[in-house]
């Protein structure tokens, strides 16, 4: 498990990370949301070791990363900007990472390298944007590390492949108990495969949650009734928005057991529906019920 409490990480005097605090359990997939310059990848090297905090306490399994080279050969990080070595084929790429990692699988590289039609000798620097974010994702997984952390990991990948890939990540995390932690300013790449949600803003995690819980608590309801009516109707319900055109009110509402929905057919509406959220959407009324706009996160 990877434990943050009250972690603290700055350039010169502007504070990047600033009393964070998480948990990330083991065997998950943890998305970490947030702008550009919000400290995503900052909080990535942190956790890999890269960098060290300025104050603040980060554990895996209850051990300190930096400088930990035995707990490092567990874990394995694909930056933003990625690097290769200058005439590197993918094979060679993929032995370099075999020299650091004792239980990196080769064959299982080859075989993700034929599923994504890349070519094992050419060299990387001839690939595409999209195939070097492939060659870079393929190797990570290979290395079969107990923890993969991944920044903007769907980078240039198109929706077919970005769509193997994340199947590829999901059978690696149930076959080998892995922990991942990807992040991304785009929600929608991270709302099908993570299970936990955190949004990244000014150094902390302003807003987190697991993605079934959130998704399952929050709905939208249309309501029209055959009478006037308007928000001090719904003082009982825990009502994040409520917007009405016309005869027909749009609510956004927290029912996590069914219980509000019950006491709105009670009052006869003669419209009652109950649509599912969007995770960007749940997001966008959490950060609004907050007092904050969501277009500043992502």
């Amino acid at each position: 498990m990877i434990k943050i409490d009250k972690l603290c990480k700055k350039y010169d005097k502007d504070y990047v990370l600033k009393d964070l605090s998480c948990s990330i359990k083991d065997n998950s997939i943890y998305g970490l949301v947030g702008a550009n310059g919000s400290g995503k990848s900052t909080l990535l090297r942190i956790i890999m070791g890269i960098y060290e905090a300025d104050s603040g306490v980060i554990s895996v399994d209850d051990e300190s990363v930096y400088d930990n080279e035995i707990l490092k050969q567990r874990m394995v990080f694909i930056p933003d900007d990625l690097f290769f070595y200058p005439g590197y084929t993918l094979l060679d790429t993929a032995k370099y990472y075999q020299s650091m990692y004792k239980n990196f699988d080769m064959e299982y590289l080859k075989e993700l390298a034929s599923m994504f039609n890349l070519n094992l000798n050419k060299k990387i620097s001839t690939f595409s944007k999209g195939m070097k974010r492939q060659c870079a994702l393929i190797c990570a997984i290979a290395t079969n590390c107990d923890y993969m952390f991944f920044d903007e990991t769907f980078d240039g990948l198109d929706p077919v492949i970005r769509n193997t890939m994340k199947k590829v990540l999901i059978s690696q995390m149930n076959k080998k108990n892995t922990t991942i932690i990807m992040t991304s300013h785009n929600l929608r790449e991270l709302e099908d495969i993570c299970d936990n949600l955190g949004l990244l803003y000014k150094g902390g995690i302003l807003f987190e949650s697991e993605i079934d819980t959130i998704k399952t608590n929050m709905y939208k309801v249309q309501i029209s009734f055959d009478k006037n009516f308007d928000k001090d109707d719904f003082s009982d319900f825990d009502v994040l928005s409520f917007k009405k055109q016309g005869s027909v009110a749009t609510i956004i509402i927290k029912d996590p057991d069914g219980v509000c929905r019950k006491k709105l057919e009670k009052m006869r509406p003669l419209i009652l529906d109950y649509l599912t959220l969007t995770l960007e959407e749940v997001f966008i009324y959490e950060m609004e019920a907050l007092g904050y706009e969501f277009n500043k996160f992502i």
